[in-house]
C-alpha cells in the first residue's frame, strides 16, 4: 500500500518529538488516550535499537525527506488514525493514494495474515541467502531489513523475530497497529514512489511482496531498491499479474471472453483493466525478472514461478497433490477475500455497482465448487548488489 506522489501532500500527522527515535513519545490527549489502548510501542526495548514505534523517516517536503534520515515519532493515535483512512464502498481506505485503492483496514490485514501462510507454505519461508546475508557476524555493525508496501507486516515481523541482532523496518501508507511489535522492528509512513534516497546504502536486505497495483514506476521502483542496499545485499520481489490462467496455464485475457468463460478470470480481467487506469502496474510480475537481471547494480538473479490452483481441484491422493489441493484451498479462501477487498477499486472506477456484485457472486460460487481448473501466476525474483 503505497502513497501515489499526486496525494503525498495531503499528510495531515501531528508530530510529537523532532528527530528523538530513542524515546518513545505517547500524546496525552484525553480524547485519544481513551480511544487507542496502547500507542504502537513493544515493551522493553534493546538498547541497541529505537523502540518499536509508529514514526515517519520521511515527509511530504522533499527537502525534509532528504536531510533527515532520523525518524520523527508519532503516537497511534485517533487522530492519526483519522488522517490515515477513510470509509469508501463500506471499506477503510487509505487517505493518501489515488493510485493504490485496496483497503487497509483490519478484515484487510486478516487476509493478508493468512496469505502470508500460504506463501510460506508454497514457496518457503526466506530465500535461502538471507540467513547468511543477515547473519550476525561483523563486529559493531547492525545488520538491517527493509520490507516496502507491507501491508500487514507479517513478513517484516517474520524476520525481526527470526533475526533479533537485525534492525527491521516497516514501510507503508498506513502505520502498522500491532502492538507486540519485537523490539528491533519500527513501523514508518512512506510515500516510497518519491524514491529512497534517504535509504540509500542502508539496509542489508530489501522486500517487497504484491505491491505493483500502488506502483507507477516499477523498474524505477527495483532501482531505487537496489540503492538502498549495501554491498552484496539483497532484493526480493513478488508479484502476480491480476490475470487468472486456464488447465494449460494460458493467461484467460478478455480477448478470450466466451460463453464458457470462467467468470474469476472476468473479474480479474476487470481488475486489472482498474488497476492500471489507476496509475498501478499489474503486469509487473512478468517483466521482474528482466528488470533484475537486467540492473547495473544487482547480479545472481534468480527467478521463481510458482503456479498456485484457485481451489482443491486436483485428483489424487499422493502427497504432492495433497499438499498442492492444500495450498490450492489457502489460495481460494485468499481470492474469497480479495473478491471483498477489490469492490472499492473496481466501483470506484466507474463500474455499475450490479456487475460487480454478479461479477463477485459468480466468482464465489465457481471457487467454492472448485469445479473449474485455474491458476494464478506469482513471479518472484531475489538477486544480490554487486560488491564495491
Amino acid at each position: 500500500m503505497l502513497v501515489s506522489p499526486s496525494t503525498s501532500h495531503h499528510h495531515q500527522m501531528q508530530a510529537l518529538c523532532e528527530d528523538h527515535p530513542q524515546a518513545p513519545c505517547l500524546d496525552h490527549d484525553e480524547d485519544d488516550m481513551d480511544t487507542d489502548a496502547a500507542s504502537v510501542i513493544s515493551g522493553p526495548a534493546s538498547l541497541r535499537f529505537a523502540p518499536s514505534v509508529v514514526t515517519s523517516a520521511t515527509s511530504h517536503d522533499w527537502e525534509m525527506r532528504s536531510a533527515s534520515p532520523a525518524p520523527s515519532v508519532y503516537s497511534m493515535t485517533s487522530s492519526l488514525r483519522a488522517a490515515s483512512y477513510r470509509h469508501e464502498f463500506g471499506r477503510g481506505i487509505n487517505n493518501y493514494s489515488e493510485v493504490y485503492r485496496l483497503p487497509a483496514d483490519d478484515e484487510e490485514f486478516e487476509r493478508l495474515d493468512h496469505q502470508h501462510i500460504m506463501f510460506q507454505e508454497a514457496m518457503g519461508r526466506y530465500p535461502p541467502c538471507l540467513p547468511e546475508v543477515l547473519a550476525d557476524d561483523t563486529p559493531g555493525v547492525t545488520k538491517t531489513c527493509v520490507d516496502l508496501g507491507c501491508g500487514s507486516g507479517s513478513w517484516i515481523i517474520d524476520v525481526a523475530k527470526d533475526f533479533p541482532h537485525c534492525s527491521a523496518v516497516a514501510v507503508d501508507l498506513v502505520p502498522m497497529q500491532d502492538v507486540n511489535m519485537p523490539p528491533n522492528c519500527r513501523s514508518e509512513v512512506d510515500d516510497i514512489n518519491l524514491g529512497l534516497q534517504h535509504f540509500y546504502g542502508a539496509f542489508n536486505v530489501a522486500h517487497a511482496r504484491l505491491v505493483s497495483s500502488g506502483i507507477r514506476d516499477y523498474a524505477g521502483l527495483i532501482d531505487e531498491m537496489a540503492q538502498t542496499l549495501r554491498p552484496r545485499g539483497l532484493i526480493e520481489l513478488s508479484e502476480f499479474d491480476f490475470r487468472v490462467y486456464d488447465a494449460d496455464k494460458q493467461p484467460i485475457l478478455p480477448e478470450r471472453l466466451e460463453e464458457d468463460t470462467p467468470w474469476l478470470a472476468r473479474w480479474m480481467n476487470m481488475a486489472n483493466v482498474a488497476v492500471e487506469q489507476r496509475g498501478g502496474e499489474p503486469g509487473a510480475a512478468n517483466h521482474l525478472h528482466r528488470w533484475v537481471a537486467g540492473h547495473h547494480l544487482l547480479e545472481d538473479a534468480v527467478y521463481r514461478e510458482v503456479w498456485f490452483q484457485t481451489g482443491p481441484w486436483k485428483e489424487g491422493n499422493d502427497p504432492e497433490t495433497a499438499r498442492e489441493n492444500r495450498i490450492g484451498a489457502m489460495m481460494r479462501d485468499d481470492i474469497l477475500a480479495f473478491l471483498k477487498s477489490g469492490r472499492p477499486l473496481l466501483l470506484s472506477n466507474g463500474l455499475d455497482i450490479s456487475m460487480v456484485d454478479e461479477l463477485e457472486q459468480h466468482a464465489e460460487r465457481e471457487l467454492r465448487e472448485a469445479s473449474i481448473k485455474t491458476y494464478i501466476r506469482v513471479e518472484s525474483v531475489y538477486a544480490r548488489r554487486k560488491a564495491e
